[in-house]
């Protein structure tokens, strides 16, 4: 069986980790809900209301890329703002992107890729209002549901969740 890390912080859109999980758990992946934050509760969020709290299963620091296959990285503004100045968040992705495991990243979670420099050169897409931060940090921005370039899967609101699944278990069959 395929394993799955989500890699998230707190504050986070419900949906892009929630329905998602949900979606892959029903295709036969196993999942793992991995946070940056110094609390195992994590918060979900509709947009900007408080939605369901989750716990997590590991800390970022107690997660190796090698025991999964794939990571997932929900949006949310909060959560991936906040994974944007997390060197532990950037370890970890970096570990799945230079194994060429898929790194798949919705809504505002390519925010993290400007920082860590692996925007430069690709064809991403992302929630709007992160076009020009892409586009300045030397990536290609595509305004549709789910674009992959290599390894890094990307797509822009909850709306894409199903073009999003799609293509995380495409890239892993």
């Amino acid at each position: 069986m395929k394993k799955i890390a989500f890699l998230l912080d707190t504050d986070f859109e419900q949906a892009e980790y929630e329905d998602v999980n949900n979606q892959l758990k029903a295709k036969g992946y196993e999942t793992t809900l991995i946070t940056t934050s110094d609390d195992k509760q994590v918060q979900g969020m509709q947009h900007s209301d408080k939605a369901d709290t989750f716990t997590a299963d590991l800390f970022a620091n107690e997660a190796q890329a090698a025991d999964y296959d794939a990571i997932v990285l929900p949006g949310g503004t909060i959560n991936a703002d906040t994974l944007r100045g997390k060197y532990i968040a950037h370890q970890l992705i970096k570990a799945f992107n230079d194994a060429g495991k898929p790194v798949a990243a919705i809504c505002h979670a390519p925010w993290v890729f400007i920082n860590m420099d692996i925007a430069k050169g690709k064809t991403l897409t992302a929630y709007e209002s992160l076009q020009t931060d892409l586009e300045n940090a030397g990536a290609t921005f595509v305004d549709k549901a789910v674009q992959q370039d290599g390894n890094i899967i990307t797509s822009r609101t909850p709306d894409d969740i199903t073009d999003f699944v799609a293509a995380i278990d495409k890239a892993l069959t």
